[in-house]
């Protein structure tokens, strides 16, 4: 008999242990959960911020650092592809050591000067379709900062972009327009997150070659008499690609950047620069 009742108070203890396990969620209360921890992981999910009460990685702020996008691992290389084997980044990355402020964009200004890539064909083709995309609605098909946004038949946007073409422009280090790429500039956003680093490049070369056509000058593959700081491929590179084309393969541009990586200091490798307008609006 005793045996009896022992085992009709398992069972109630049983029960009523289930129906409290799943007691469902009221207004204010949330309700109970049998181990939690399978419906709330607490594995650490890579700029992913999943915090909640049963965490047991830390304090939340704690928590929230972790979640933060991180650097890559020192010695880190970055792998890059032509063909889209890869979806982003397309063209790898490299770190840039030039804060968003003032006093880093007039660094980024004195210090960056060289474009890490050689003038090519392919190249400037690249740095016209980006440019179309992502700058021309706001500086002009021209780059004279007559975009579609600010034009009478556009948007009317009330903030004049920069006129590429200005001598203010012309004469500015590779270093001001890529620093506006990378930060932004007023009213103008980064575009670090949407174009990659050889393209940004590219993009900047693209730049400079409208302002040789305002000029009447050269700027391609062969010749460059806009600055003597962008340097040509030349006719080797166009020799070389012609045979690649030939033998049906494309041309990875993306060697001589490793060239030139190879070849140069830290800070060199670091050229990274920024594209920005005129003070009031960089877009």
């Amino acid at each position: 008999m005793n045996s009896n009742k022992l085992y009709i108070f398992l069972v109630l203890t049983v029960a009523l242990m289930g129906l409290q396990s799943c007691q469902q969620a009221g207004v204010n209360n949330t309700g109970s959960e049998y181990m939690p921890d399978m419906g709330h992981s607490v594995a650490y999910e890579a700029n992913y911020y999943n915090y909640y009460y049963y965490n047991t990685w830390g304090s939340e702020d704690e928590y929230y650092k972790l979640a933060q996008p991180g650097l890559p691992v020192d010695g880190t290389v970055p792998r890059r592809n032509n063909h889209g084997s890869f979806a982003i980044p397309v063209q790898g990355s490299v770190p840039y050591y030039y804060g968003d402020s003032d006093e880093e964009r007039e660094r980024a200004i004195a210090e960056l000067i060289d474009n890490p890539l050689p003038i090519t064909d392919a190249g400037l083709e690249e740095g016209k379709n980006l440019y179309n995309i992502f700058c021309s609605t706001c500086h002009g098909e021209k780059g004279d900062g007559n975009g579609y946004l600010v034009r009478d038949d556009g948007g009317v946007y009330p903030v004049q972009p920069a006129n590429f073409l200005l001598e203010e422009h012309l004469n500015a280090s590779n270093g001001r327009y890529y620093h506006a790429i990378m930060h932004g500039k007023n009213l103008m956003g980064a575009y670090k997150d949407k174009i990659s680093y050889e393209e940004r490049w590219n993009v900047i070369h693209y730049i400079r070659s409208l302002q040789a056509k305002e000029l009447k000058l050269a700027y391609n593959q062969l010749e460059n008499t806009l600055n003597d700081v962008d340097q040509p491929a030349g006719a080797d590179y166009l020799a070389a690609n012609m045979v690649d084309h030939a033998e049906g393969h494309d041309v990875d541009l993306e060697h001589k950047d490793d060239h030139h990586h190879a070849d140069g200091d830290e800070d060199h490798m670091h050229n990274e620069h920024g594209h920005e307008g005129e003070d009031n609006h960089d877009h």
